[in-house]
């Protein structure tokens, strides 16, 4: 499980730097974003990854790793409105907005630990068209939690979704950087 702390790490500082560079360029525009808006957005990035497991044609030259990415960051922005609420303008600076980023990528890699535990590293021997698909019905959970208003009788709320979405996107791209 040391491998799998230091890939998971190595993942997460392209992300956050990417982050970071899309903080300078545009500020905290996606702070406006609803819940809605951010899972759609991440609906459209995995639906385009899976397309381009299922296609042998790709017009657009992004692979499935900028996606990945998107999936995380837009993640991490979900929690963050989750927890922040929406607002109707940007309202975060850098250094708050990368905290923010850094809060929430620890406790969700604590949750991978933790999972990666108790499941013996099973994600190793996955396809990552399975995580993506993985991705899929957390999106769809996600889009009917938010439907019933945030409401569920025995389910876990949409953070655990968003955060299992984070932790098979960075499982993905750990299998991607093997390859």
């Amino acid at each position: 499980m040391a491998d799998t702390s230091k890939q998971y790490d190595k993942i997460v500082e392209t992300c956050r730097n990417l982050f970071i560079n899309k903080m300078k360029d545009y500020g905290s525009a996606w702070r406006i974003l609803r819940l809605p808006s951010l899972t759609d957005q991440i609906f459209i990035k995995t639906q385009r990854i899976r397309g381009l497991q299922k296609n042998e044609v790709q017009k657009i030259d992004e692979g499935q790793v900028s996606e990945f990415i998107g999936v995380i960051n837009y993640s991490i922005m979900a929690l963050v409105q989750l927890e922040l609420g929406i607002v109707e303008q940007p309202d975060l600076k850098m250094k708050e907005a990368v905290s923010e980023y850094d809060k929430h990528i620890k406790i969700t890699k604590q949750l991978m630990m933790d999972k990666n535990h108790d499941y013996g590293e099973a994600w190793r021997d996955m396809r990552v068209s399975s995580l993506t698909d993985l991705i899929l019905q957390k999106l769809l959970r996600v889009k009917q939690i938010e439907d019933n208003k945030g409401k569920t009788l025995v389910s876990e709320g949409i953070d655990a979704n968003y955060q299992d979405m984070i932790n098979y996107a960075i499982f993905a791209l750990i299998l991607l950087d093997k390859k």
